[in-house]
Order: structure tokens, then sequence, then C-alpha cells
């Protein structure tokens, strides 16, 4: 016969292993390598991203920038910190049906979209963008030119 601390050890031990068992599989199953990757296709794996994706093969930036290029950051830590980030509230948003219809920017990841803006056309971009003394007036590239990454709205 085990004993209480032994039972309580056991008892433990199999509801790690259930927990790391169904992240696993979750992680298995929502294809979670490919998050890892910069492949513009890990972000359909979820359908509530099919339109975008479809409207970014039709808009001018295809060629040019993929969905972490515009809305993840360039550093190391930092892109993979929102990439784990963002895929929890995406992975809590899609389980749940909890999202936004239609899905929306939130404003930190807003912050990071207009950043990368200036990342690429920084140099073009810097007689407008700049208000000296009151980052309140900086331009939001996208309030502009919001198809440029996804195509025209529908």
């Amino acid at each position: 016969m085990l004993s209480g601390l032994n039972s309580f050890t056991v008892f433990l031990c199999c509801c790690v292993g259930i927990f790391i068992g169904l992240c696993s599989y979750t992680f298995y199953y929502a294809n979670g390598a490919s998050y890892l990757s910069n492949d513009p296709k890990a972000c359909v794996n979820c359908h509530i991203m099919r339109e975008q994706y479809d409207g970014w093969q039709k808009a001018s930036h295809h060629a040019v920038a993929t969905c972490n290029d515009c809305h993840i950051p360039h550093e190391l830590v930092p892109k993979y910190f929102t990439k784990l980030k963002n895929g929890f509230w995406h992975s809590k948003g899609f389980t749940l049906q909890d999202f936004d219809e239609p899905i929306r920017i939130q404003p930190e990841n807003r912050i990071i979209l207009q950043k990368n803006c200036l990342y690429c056309h920084g140099e073009f971009m810097s007689l407008i963008v700049t208000h000296p003394g009151n980052d309140r007036q900086i331009l939001d590239c996208i309030h502009c030119h919001s198809n440029v990454g996804h195509g025209p709205a529908r």
C-alpha cells in the first residue's frame, strides 16, 4: 500500500503527465511547429485568417513581405515572445469562439505594425511621420493604407 505522500506524488505525476500529453497533442493537432516558421500558410492554420491570407496574396506587398515582416518584431527575443503571446490569444479565441468578427488588430500589435512599416519605408516617410516632442501626432500608416497588406476590404 502507498503512503499518503507517495499517493500524492503519483497523483501529481499523473496530472502533470496528462497536462503535458494534452499540450503536446494540441501542439501537434494545431500544426504548432509551423508557427515558428516564416511561412504565411501558418497564418491560415485556423480558418479565421483565410480572408486576410487571400487578401495578402492579391495585395501590393505579397511579393516583398510575409505576415511576420509586418506583424512581428524583427529582433529575435521580441519576435518569439510576440509569436508566443499572439499564438496563445489566437488559440484561446479560436477554441472558445470569443474573438471579434471581423478579426481586428489589437493596439499593441498595431504599434508593431507601425514600427515595421517604418522599418522598410522609414527613410521615405521621415519627412511626414515626425512630430518632434509629440508622439501622439505621429501619423499611423494604416490609417490611410489599410488595404496595402491584405488587399482591398471586401
